[in-house]
């Protein structure tokens, strides 16, 4: 993906990753929060699995169900972290919409919030939804409105969502429930935030490795936000791996045709040992190569064929850390996925 000109949805202020589960969404999601920040920028990164993972990749303390800031970015940006809580959400939802107060406490002491949260189909996703929406909208001095540049608390949201596998049930459980509720606050909101997942107000990401499973979901789960009107922004191809063999090498070591001589000379150049065994191993472990390099490079044909654009983050020896993810950060930005 070019860095010459603005990504697609560069009016986007809602950028929501996704991906199969083990492929790095969350080290993804921190560093896109982290890019966006560049500049004085305020961002927003949010959770809703509970899971701990942007404190874990951080390296902060765990988040509280209260907006913390979790980090700087060059140029006097910051990320406020937040971990979304249904029950949180549920209780805050019914103070603003129908001013319980202490109603609501009476309500959870009787079990009813825990049961609107785990029991009633959708309505834990509608909440958690909606407490992304509500960031999305408030402005800095505490008011609700439609994004007005320059007035809002945040410049851009990242939230770290869903695995691919229930991504679309995920960001469409509001269109149903408005077509439940026919009428009355519920209808509205849920419609309002089913209008603004699928404007040029935000944007889905997807995170994939070139493996077969991650790549088949990664598929299957742009296909499904398509037909749900739900716009598509980059494939993030994360822990790329270079190939540490040229063209030619490649190709004889995948026909099992490498030259076993000049290997040896190679080696005994290096100071190695150039055993028999040596060489068998280097020979095998060069084959396998091979054939890795080409089943990535027929992966890669398979996210490239989506038609969307792609971004690559290679594989870091060194594992993710606070320093890990903000080396990421910088790539997204050179890759264009930021404007």
């Amino acid at each position: 993906m070019a860095a010459a000109s603005p990504p697609p949805w560069s009016r986007a202020r809602l950028h929501v990753v996704t991906g199969k589960g083990g492929t790095g969404k969350t080290t993804v999601a921190a560093a896109l929060a982290l890019a966006l920040a560049h500049g004085g920028r305020r961002v927003l990164l949010v959770e809703v699995e509970g899971r701990q993972g942007i404190s874990q990749t951080l390296d902060v303390p765990p988040l509280p169900v209260t907006e913390t800031r979790v980090a700087h970015a060059p140029g006097g940006g910051e990320v406020v972290g937040l971990s979304v809580d249904a029950k949180a959400a549920l209780l805050e939802y019914l103070q603003i919409f129908y001013k319980l107060g202490r109603a609501g406490g009476v309500l959870e002491r009787f079990g009813a919030i825990d049961f609107a949260t785990t029991i009633a189909p959708g309505v834990r996703d509608v909440l958690l939804v909606g407490k992304v929406y509500e960031a999305n909208r408030r402005r800095r001095d505490g008011r609700r409105s439609d994004p007005v540049p320059g007035e809002m608390a945040y410049d851009a949201l990242v939230l770290d969502a869903p695995p691919t596998g229930r991504i679309g049930r995920f960001l469409s459980v509001n269109e149903e429930v408005a077509d439940l509720a026919r009428m009355g606050p519920i209808h509205s909101q849920a419609e309002s935030i089913t209008q603004m997942l699928r404007s040029g107000q935000s944007v889905v990401h997807l995170v994939t490795l070139l493996e077969d499973m991650p790549v088949q979901e990664t598929a299957d789960a742009v296909a499904e936000l398509e037909a749900a009107r739900m716009p598509v922004g980059a494939l993030v191809v994360n822990q790329v791996r270079p190939a540490v063999l040229g063209a030619r090498p490649l190709r004889a070591a995948a026909k099992g045709t490498l030259d076993r001589d000049a290997v040896a000379s190679g080696l005994g150049a290096a100071g190695l040992d150039a055993g028999e065994a040596t060489l068998d191993g280097l020979l095998t472990e060069a084959g396998e190569h091979a054939r890795r390099v080409a089943q990535e490079s027929e992966l890669q044909g398979r996210v490239d064929a989506l038609g969307k654009p792609v971004v690559r983050l290679p594989s870091l020896s060194d594992g993710v850390d606070a320093a890990a993810v903000r080396e990421l950060a910088d790539l997204l930005r050179e890759q264009g996925m930021v404007a």
